[in-house]
């Protein structure tokens, strides 16, 4: 069950239909994809000596070239390392050397970035787009490599408590699980329909790539490789019935944008990984109408755990409508949910504790990681550390995250990590790392300093080590952090004393 055949069968059936964009311009028919595709997946095996179940990753912004890597890689009968292409150099190398890829496509310019932190296992390090990587394509293209279900596919690297990122093992069966659960319950595909990727697709938005080569519609990424939202709205125009991935920051950039599209060429836009605020979404649906899905997921269940449908969302009249556009949305038919104590014992509607899941939408495990694989799914279900509730109609409402992730701009950003990087200073003593709620990023990383270190040092510290997005917003300095008898930073407290402060809910 290789998902490279989904591509190959498009293109058998429908070799002249257009598959990718760049902008208004088509880049490739479904018949050229699959040939570039099979045309790099025999020098990935003949000129590299790639085995089945290696890795190789992309660390790439969003260009049309992302299709063509994804799929020459599984149909070589490997793995895709996909990583976000804003992540530190230093991050990035314990990504590679930990997944023990030995070749890893970039965009030209990050090779630079990716170079002084390279493992000696990565053999090859190649620019998208340059000589070496077009001369690729003309090896011999060689027939999808058989892989079964639960072979290792995408290998998706999560923030990890510890300051170490994760890497989620998503075989063949749970990317097709992951898209036909899509295609079904969030966005339904016909041939020609248009998916925009302004969003990264090393993540959520590359993560519905395969519903829509499976369905025979179109990739379109931005001139920009990014989100701008009067570009967004131009390729609306262009484009009938586009779909798009986004952030709640994104979506509320594009309700302030005073550039205009036909809203008759929207077919859906999905907001996720984060909340939105309740007036937030009001507005969005004020300005594009019932033209709005949510999700919630995780990398471990990748974008599939609930649903908040069209319907849903945009049905007003309904006596509970405002109740339900606050909430995650219901459980897709594919995955079983539910909130549970700390004993992980269901507990009933009403009642509040951790949200867990298992379906064939759940990886398997992390990669070489058995005891965060072990904890994570004790039980047979994935502890998400994430806490809520569901209510009488079962929808399911998120009240927090017991693992403190900070959600900023649809990043996950998880404080140890930013904390450990602030105490390597000689004059930090002491440091705590919380959200902010922030109206535009939804949050905001500030940093409780006690220490005599100054903002400028801490900054530039952060800068040298970590992605740019992880950096505190703020930092504020205190004689000491609030603790329990048993000296535990009590961030519960730091957040109620950081409102106060601020003035924020």
């Amino acid at each position: 069950m290789n998902i490279a055949s989904w591509l190959e069968q498009s293109a058998r059936s429908y070799p002249a239909l257009s598959a990718a964009a760049t902008g208004t311009r088509v880049v490739a028919t479904y018949g050229q994809l699959a040939e570039r595709a099979a045309r790099l997946a025999g020098a990935l095996r003949e000129q590299f000596g790639l085995k089945p179940g290696e890795r190789v990753a992309i660390v790439a912004k969003n260009s049309h070239h992302y299709v063509e890597l994804l799929y020459g890689i599984w149909h070589a009968g490997l793995a895709a390392v996909p990583a976000n292409a804003k992540l530190h150099g230093a991050e990035l190398g314990y990504i590679l050397d930990h997944s023990g890829a030995r070749v890893c496509f970039v965009s030209p310019g990050i090779d630079s970035v990716i170079a002084p932190h390279a493992p000696h296992s990565l053999e090859r390090l190649i620019a998208i787009g340059g000589a070496e990587y077009q001369a690729l394509f003309t090896a011999d293209a060689i027939a999808v490599v058989p892989r079964a279900a639960d072979d290792l596919a995408w290998l998706f690297y999560t923030s990890g408590t510890t300051g170490r990122p994760k890497g989620a093992m998503l075989t063949h069966r749970v990317l097709a699980a992951a898209s036909q659960a899509y295609a079904m319950e969030v966005d339904s595909v016909s041939p020609g329909d248009a998916i925009l990727h302004a969003a990264p697709m090393s993540h959520g938005s590359g993560l519905y790539i395969m519903a829509h080569v499976a369905r025979l519609g179109v990739q379109v990424v931005p001139e920009s490789g990014g989100f701008e939202p009067e570009e967004v709205f131009a390729l609306i125009d262009a484009w009938p019935r586009a779909s798009m991935f986004a952030a709640p920051t994104m979506i509320k950039r594009l309700v302030s944008c005073p550039a205009e599209c036909d809203l008759a060429n929207i077919r859906t836009l999905i907001w996720g990984g984060a909340p939105m605020y309740l007036e937030d979404a009001l507005a969005a649906l004020d300005r594009f109408g019932p033209r709005l899905a949510q999700i919630y997921g995780q990398g471990e269940s990748p974008m599939t755990i609930t649903t908040l449908s069209k319907e849903d969302i945009a049905d007003r009249g309904h006596p509970r409508w405002r109740e339900r556009l606050g909430s995650a949305g219901k459980p897709y038919a594919s995955v079983e949910v539910v909130v549970a104590d700390s004993a992980d014992r269901p507990l009933a509607a009403g009642e509040t504790g951790e949200i867990l899941c298992h379906g064939e939408v759940v990886m398997p495990g992390y990669w070489c990681n058995e005891e965060a694989s072990r904890t994570a799914l004790r039980g047979g279900w994935l502890h998400t550390g994430d806490v809520g509730v569901f209510d009488q109609e079962g929808y399911l409402h998120l009240k927090d995250r017991s693992k403190d992730l900070i959600i900023s701009g649809g990043s996950n950003i998880y404080p140890r990590e930013v904390e450990e990087v602030l105490l390597s200073h000689a004059q930090v003593r002491e440091v705590s790392v919380i959200g902010r709620p922030d109206r535009e990023w939804g949050e905001a990383v500030v940093a409780y300093v006690v220490g005599e270190a100054k903002a400028a040092e801490l900054d530039a510290l952060c800068l040298a080590r970590i992605a740019r997005f992880k950096r505190p917003k703020d930092y504020v300095f205190v004689d000491s952090l609030p603790k329990n008898n048993y000296g535990k930073i009590l961030k519960t407290e730091l957040r109620a004393m950081d409102a106060r402060k601020t003035g924020t809910p």
